[in-house]
C-alpha cells in the first residue's frame, strides 16, 4: 500500500514540476517571443510622392540619442503617465537607436528624392551638406491606444557649427488593434510623420541657406 501511495506521489510531484517549469524562468516558455523592426516608406505598398527634387544635397542623420530606458531590446509601453510596462514576449530585432536611424534616414531619401543621405558615424563627411541631429524623449504606446513619439531636433550646417532650424515635434498615432504589431505599425508611422517635418525643414533651410559646394 506505502508503496502504490509513494508512486502516486511520484508521478504528482513530477508533474507539479513540468507545469511550474514551463513558468519558470528557468525552465522557460513554451510562447515563442517576436521580434519587430520599424518600417520605412519604402517598404510601403504605395509609392510615396517625393516633397521636393534635393538629389544634390548631402544630409547626414545623426547622432541621435534617447533615454536609457528606450534604447534596450524589450519594447516599452506606457502604462499610465508615470507608468512604463515591458511589453512580453515582444523584442525589437536590433538596437532601436540604429533602427530609428535607419528608417529616418531612409524616409528622407524618399520625401527629398536623394540617395545622398548618410547615418551617423559618417564616412565621407565632405559630401555632407547638413546634419540632422535628433533626441528622442518620448517613445512609447499602448496596444490599442496611441503610439506617442517626442522628438527636439536641429538643422545644422556643414561644418556643424550654426543651427540653420530647430523644433519639438510631439505625434501621436492611433493603433488599429490591440495587437504589439499594431503598435509598432503606429510608431512606424509617428517616425514617418517626423520625417515629414524635418524633410520640409531642409527644404526651407536649402532655399535660406543654399550649401556652398566650394566650401
Amino acid at each position: 500500500m506505502r508503496i502504490e501511495q509513494f508512486r502516486r506521489l511520484s508521478i504528482l510531484l513530477l508533474a507539479l514540476g513540468l507545469i511550474m517549469g514551463s513558468c519558470s524562468p528557468f525552465g522557460g516558455s513554451r510562447r515563442p517571443t517576436k521580434y519587430y523592426v520599424l518600417n520605412s516608406l519604402r517598404s510601403e505598398a504605395t509609392q510615396t510622392q517625393a516633397l521636393a527634387d534635393l538629389s544634390d544635397i548631402g544630409i547626414g542623420v545623426g547622432p541621435l540619442r534617447m533615454p536609457l530606458y528606450l534604447d534596450r531590446s524589450d519594447i516599452v509601453t506606457r502604462g499610465s503617465l508615470n507608468q512604463v510596462e515591458i511589453a512580453e514576449f515582444a523584442q525589437w530585432a536590433g538596437p532601436l537607436q540604429e533602427n530609428f536611424s535607419r528608417v529616418l534616414a531612409e524616409n528622407l531619401s524618399v520625401l527629398l528624392a536623394t540617395d545622398k543621405v548618410g547615418v551617423f558615424p559618417f564616412v565621407r563627411r565632405e559630401n555632407i551638406d547638413y546634419y540632422v541631429t535628433i533626441y528622442v524623449t518620448r517613445f512609447d504606446g499602448m496596444p490599442g491606444g496611441n503610439a506617442n513619439l517626442r522628438a527636439r531636433w536641429s538643422i545644422l550646417n556643414s561644418k556643424r557649427k550654426e543651427s540653420l532650424s530647430e523644433k519639438h515635434t510631439i505625434v501621436n498615432y492611433p493603433t488599429a488593434n490591440d495587437t504589439t504589431e499594431a503598435l509598432i505599425a503606429a510608431k512606424s508611422q509617428t517616425v514617418s510623420d517626423l520625417s515629414r517635418e524635418i524633410a520640409e525643414a531642409i527644404i526651407e533651410v536649402s532655399r535660406k541657406y543654399p550649401p556652398k559646394k566650394n566650401d
